[in-house]
């Protein structure tokens, strides 16, 4: 992941590389420009010492006509060399001139030379009029290089004016290339900067928004999303994540509130119908007309029934129970019923034992079990018929509730399911527990909307299905 300390450093770097090669462009023109004008200057110079060479070389040639001794003669040699190594650097310099008139200029150079050279021999072997001879060839010599060379100076003066104009031209264009560097730098720095900020006022811009969205109370947002890889980037992922948990906190501080709203409800219709009077009367008339007509074995287990089924629905509400003691209870809440009814009501059991360890909510099972009872077999005159069911697939518990009852409209099923309709007009003889009730807590418990599902129609019954998750910790 790149850091904002590291993009600031590369950016550095690319600005501190594009001054350096914009200043090595700068030196390099500019060395060229001073070695092109050093060495127009190194050729002024040049021709201005070969000038003064060639009068020395003749004033020196004619002193040791003059007097002949070795003072002289060292001084012609010295001389000589040096004209003739300056002669031989002429070639290489003057580049602007035609070469046929060089050419002509070096060997008229080496012809006086060569006058000089024969005067100095022929004074060695004393014959005064050939020295004489060569001496005045080497001083009309001398004469004509002068004059060769103030012609060839302005030649090269010509020369130079078209590259004086060359370079005044090359100046202008440099000035220009030097207010587009300086312009160029000024808008990518300007670009740069806009660009830099504008990566980093973004997202936090996005930031700030959704801050005030939280403080508004808008948990549910959409995620920010933050394209740079840096340090924005993991505080916006950052962000998302505690915005998430706090939504998930605060969805599970509601389902806990309803759940302690349900259950401070059901303690108040606890207090309020602890014992129905209704059905306690026609439990303890089943019970008086069996101790009447049986013996006290059938009326000893109809009690244990009552006392069963009364003891689990006073318990405490908040605490879960297994499946087992559910059914238990159901089983003792059909027994009473079919005493009661005899063969009026029938009711079946399909009991898978090892889904029974499974834990739901205190009065899960016997409210709906009552709920068929009540609104579906109790005011048919033939009776009816209650099955319980309770089996397991891969991963749920599955619970089917079934009654053949007078059934009830889509409409009603759907308002049930939707958990609108908050207030049952009968809710039961032992509980006092509505069906809306069970689906609700049976929700909060496992924290999952989708745990019953419910078909019915009119005069065909109606079946419940819960569908629990075995292991409920992966809900966590």
């Amino acid at each position: 992941m790149k850091t904002i300390r590291g993009k600031l450093i590369i950016y550095f770097f690319v600005f501190v590389i594009l001054f350096q090669v914009t200043a090595v462009s700068i030196f390099v023109s500019s060395n060229e420009l001073t070695k092109t004008y050093n060495d127009s200057f190194q050729r002024f110079l040049l021709l201005n010492t070969i000038s003064q060479q060639t009068s020395e070389l003749y004033s020196t040639t004619k002193s040791y006509v003059n007097e002949p001794n070795s003072g002289s003669a060292e001084d012609y040699y010295r001389i000589k060399t040096e004209l003739e190594g300056n002669v031989d650097q002429l070639t290489a310099t003057f580049y602007y001139i035609d070469r046929i008139e060089m050419k002509n200029y070096i060997n008229l150079i080496e012809t006086y030379i060569r006058e000089t050279e024969l005067t100095v021999g022929f004074v060695l072997r004393d014959d005064s009029e050939k020295y004489m001879n060569h001496l005045e060839e080497a001083g009309n010599a001398s004469d004509y290089i002068a004059e060769s060379t103030l012609e060839i100076i302005k030649l090269e003066l010509t020369a130079y004016q078209s590259f004086y104009d060359d370079l005044q031209l090359r100046n202008k264009n440099f000035l220009l290339f030097i207010a587009f560097l300086f312009l160029t730098t000024i808008m990518l720095a300007v670009f740069f900067a806009l660009w830099f900020s504008k990566g980093i006022t973004r997202p936090l811009g996005k930031l700030s928004v959704a801050a005030e969205e939280v403080s508004r109370g808008d948990l549910k947002g959409d995620p920010i999303n933050v394209r740079t890889n840096d340090e924005l980037r993991l505080l916006g992922d950052t962000f998302n994540q505690m915005r998430s948990n706090i939504y998930e906190l605060f969805e599970e501080v509601q389902d806990q509130s309803e759940l302690d709203r349900l259950v401070k409800e059901m303690e108040l219709k606890h207090l309020q119908n602890q014992v129905n009077p209704h059905f306690l009367f026609n439990t303890l008339n089943t019970i008086s007309k069996m101790a009447y007509l049986e013996d006290a074995k059938s009326t000893s287990g109809l009690i244990d029934s009552a006392a069963t089924l009364l003891r689990h629905s006073l318990g405490e509400i908040e605490h879960r129970v297994s499946l087992k003691d559910e059914v238990k209870v159901v089983e003792d809440y059909f027994h009473i019923q079919k005493v009661r009814f005899s063969e009026r009501i029938t009711f079946h059991l399909d009991i898978d034992e090892t889904c029974l360890g499974l834990e739901v909510p205190r009065l899960t099972l016997q409210p709906l079990i009552e709920n068929a009872f009540i609104h579906g077999i109790e005011g048919k005159e033939e009776g009816g018929a209650i099955s319980l069911v309770i089996y397991q697939d891969l991963k749920n518990v599955i619970v089917e509730i079934s009654d053949d009852g007078v059934g009830m409209e889509q409409e009603k099923v759907n308002q049930i399911l939707s958990l609108t309709k908050q207030q049952e007009e009968h809710v039961g003889h032992s509980t006092g527990i509505g069906l809306t009730n069970v689906i609700r807590r049976l929700q909060l418990f496992f924290r999952l909307t989708h745990i019953v599902e419910m078909k019915s129609k009119p005069g065909q019954g109606t079946v419940i299905k819960l569908i629990l998750p075995r292991d409920k910790e992966e809900l966590k």
